[in-house]
């Protein structure tokens, strides 16, 4: 077992590092200290072990938590729910309206998850544990959710990724925890003085317009931090959500190009690294920098979400 102490950012939040996919600094939980203790993604179920140590590292006990938050369904931001909410006895599992149904039958978001991860899926995400509909709370655009005398959580519906996502503004950071809506964030790079912030265009609900639209409205709240669901925080949101952009219309641009060859999601897959890699060549990035282990699947798993964005447009 992999040993980390939570990472403080600030009073009152914290990041416990779940070590998905078994490396550092890709998925985490945030850990919001107020009266109502509430917990933002759980990860994979094999991360729910890394949760409940990191809490009590933090001197939290199990029965303390009141809500656990999902941006949304997909197994590395949630797939632990179900294993972590069995042994927290008074906590509910806060969720999209669109994403309820997958956590009281998760059988068919396995299903799609097997489809990619193959031979890999049990070691990263077994147990997969279905939640008791009473469990669970739905938050739509625009709800709130107390968890402290001068705090109200607000959630704002953001698809792009997936149309099951919100994300969740923090009125006393100015924070936004976004899930994956508004892209990834390398740790592995911020620690070399590098900032690089990819969309994520898993399949199978990616929309651009979506995703686009979605930034925009981040771009708007005039934010002082994103918490990103991979992996960390940003205080310079303004900087990131650009990045992000302009990182999405080259992928795009690539993706129509292979589509009018005719080629498939690998060879995009091939050619977004090539953009990705030339871009921190310029910032003195070496090609077998350790960061590569996930931008090399990043780009696989998004160039099939594009691709499968393409072949809906042409049915």
């Amino acid at each position: 077992m992999h040993k980390k102490n939570p990472i403080r950012l600030g009073q009152r939040i914290h990041l416990i590092d779940g070590f998905d996919l078994d490396v550092p600094d890709r998925t985490g939980t945030y850990v919001i200290d107020e009266e109502e203790l509430t917990l933002i993604e759980t990860g994979p179920s094999p991360s729910v072990k890394y949760v409940k140590k990191g809490l009590e590292q933090l001197g939290f006990s199990l029965a303390q938590v009141k809500y656990i938050i999902v941006t949304h369904i997909h197994l590395d931001h949630a797939g632990g729910a179900g294993l972590l909410v069995k042994e927290c006895p008074h906590a509910k599992v806060v969720v999209h309206p669109k994403g309820k149904r997958h956590l009281i039958n998760p059988k068919k978001l396995a299903a799609g998850a097997r489809a990619i991860y193959g031979e890999s899926f049990s070691e990263l995400f077994d147990p997969i544990v279905p939640i008791a509909e009473e469990r669970l709370l739905i938050k739509e655009d625009g709800d709130t959710l107390q968890i402290g005398p001068n705090c109200s959580l607000e959630f704002l519906d953001t698809p792009g990724h997936a149309k099951h996502h919100f994300s969740i503004y923090d009125p006393i950071s100015n924070g936004m925890f976004t899930g994956d809506t508004v892209g990834i964030r390398y740790q592995q790079l911020i620690n070399e003085g590098v900032g690089l912030f990819l969309p994520s265009t898993s399949p199978n609900q990616f929309s651009p317009h979506d995703m686009k639209s979605s930034i925009e409205r981040m771009q708007k709240r005039n934010l002082s931090r994103i918490y990103f669901g991979h992996f960390g925080m940003t205080e310079s949101p303004d900087k990131a959500l650009r990045q992000v952009s302009e990182w999405l219309e080259i992928f795009m641009e690539e993706a129509e190009q292979v589509v009018d060859e005719e080629k498939g999601y690998d060879e995009l897959s091939r050619r977004m690294l090539a953009r990705v890699r030339e871009y921190l060549r310029g910032k003195g990035i070496d090609d077998n920098h350790e960061v590569y282990i996930l931008i090399n699947l990043d780009m696989q798993v998004s160039a099939l979400g594009i691709i499968d964005y393409y072949k809906k447009l042409k049915q």
